[in-house]
């Protein structure tokens, strides 16, 4: 069994440290990945970090997960209340999956309520800002050790 947790950023999290650092911090998107993998490494795993700003793009890396990964930990940032299509795909990963927002979605505007990937979704982890990508990182590891 994989011991490869992917953990997959979508559209403007590049931006990271720049972007709205009242809502998302000045923690950029490297620090996060690089904390990952040190979390990850310290739990016996290893982590495949990926952003991308497209959405066939995030597909197909949820698609090489089904092969490569013994979980997904996902940020679809915009694409959590846009894409059908990442639904469907997240859908075919048997193994677990948490969803992943840096800031408290449910105290934005109304925009932010409603997550399509919630549905197929192990668990969600909101609020937590940068910290929470090592928080879903311990919780993967527990959740996809075998038992």
């Amino acid at each position: 069994m994989s011991k490869t947790i992917f953990v997959l950023n979508g559209p403007n999290l590049n931006l990271l440290g720049e972007r709205e650092p009242s809502i998302y911090g000045t923690t950029t998107l490297c620090d996060i990945r690089d904390r990952c993998e040190a979390k990850a490494v310290s739990l016996g795993f290893t982590v495949d970090f990926r952003q991308t700003n497209f959405e066939g793009e995030l597909v197909e890396s949820v698609h090489q997960a089904r092969k490569d990964a013994c979980g997904i930990i996902i940020n679809p940032a915009a694409y959590t209340f846009t894409s059908i299509a990442l639904l469907d795909a997240l859908k075919t990963f048997d193994g677990p999956k948490i969803e992943l927002h840096i800031s408290n979605v449910h105290a934005r505007e109304s925009i932010y309520h409603n997550s399509l990937i919630s549905r197929t979704a192990t668990g969600v982890m909101i609020g937590f800002g940068a910290a929470g990508y090592e928080l879903a990182i311990e919780a993967m590891a527990g959740l996809a050790r075998p038992s």
